[in-house]
């Protein structure tokens, strides 16, 4: 496998911006009674990238999110993967295609295993007809070989996940998306709630992801977070997205300028399909 290059924005710009995206978002529109949500977003991931989304509060991060992982519908645009336009009516939709995510609010079921989470909803039976029974052993064999496949250490693969600290439910919760996210994985704060050395074990399991092949969306705060592990980054304020940056060719202070309006945003590089000013005015 070639490595991917280093974090931060270390892959090569001319090799991703001929790579064709994994997972396209073009011109996107969302509203909710009056307020509009996202204005003509367009978002281009491809595989072995981490692709960063950021914004204040309120600035549409979780509607492009939710409508990425199909828990809402656009009410205009077009979603691709692989390069064949899709329509997703649901997140089951979503899954059944290699599309993973990871919400902020874990969805998790806190008393059982980390085996019976990692299968949840995908469990794996043996016998036929009504005498069919799980079969647990290849369940926790199958959660062994990818949770340690990805460097994320959990104890007891049989203890409740209710019993784990934090950074290991978010570790099970990667896990599991890892697991069945063979083409994109969307995260939505994954280490908001965790301490430094839990969130360092996320981030090295993200770029781990990335090094699988895999895109990953990720949304974040953390600007410190997203200059260590994106590889691009997208702004989007009030709806729009006002910039796209590669990492390594940009400021955390421009970021912020992006992000507040400081200054007036421009799409510059031109890997999202737009590759024009956004019209925003401030």
């Amino acid at each position: 496998m070639e490595a991917h290059g280093e974090p931060g924005g270390g892959t090569n710009a001319t090799a991703q911006q001929e790579q064709a995206p994994v997972f396209h978002m073009e011109k996107i529109c969302k509203h909710f009674g009056g307020v509009q949500a996202a204005i003509d977003v367009s978002i281009a991931l491809r595989a072995r990238e981490v692709v960063a989304l950021v914004g204040n509060n309120g600035a549409g991060k979780s509607t492009v999110l939710r409508i990425a992982s199909g828990v809402i519908e656009p009410d205009s645009g077009k979603l691709y993967l692989d390069g064949k336009q899709i329509e997703l009516h649901g997140p089951r939709e979503a899954r059944a295609l290699g599309m993973e995510t990871v919400p902020q609010e874990l969805s998790l079921a806190p008393h059982l295993s980390v085996a019976a989470n990692m299968f949840l909803g995908r469990e794996v039976v043996r016998g036929w007809g009504p005498l069919r029974i799980l079969n647990k052993s290849l369940m926790r064999r199958r959660t062994a070989e990818l949770i340690g496949g990805f460097g994320i250490h959990i104890p007891n693969l049989d203890g409740r996940v209710f019993d784990l600290s934090g950074g290991q439910q978010q570790g099970v919760a990667i896990g599991r998306a890892l697991a069945w996210g063979s083409r994109v994985v969307i995260l939505d704060e994954p280490t908001a709630a965790l301490g430094i050395e839990e969130t360092a074990r996320v981030e090295s399991t993200l770029l781990k992801m990335r090094e699988a092949g895999v895109g990953v969306l990720l949304v974040s705060h953390n600007l410190d977070q997203v200059f260590r592990v994106s590889d691009r980054i997208y702004v989007l304020r009030r709806g729009r997205i006002v910039g796209e940056r590669m990492t390594n060719a940009t400021t955390a202070d421009e970021i912020v300028a992006l992000i507040t309006g400081a200054t007036t945003g421009t799409v510059e590089v031109g890997q999202s399909g737009e590759g024009v000013d956004n019209g925003y005015a401030q």
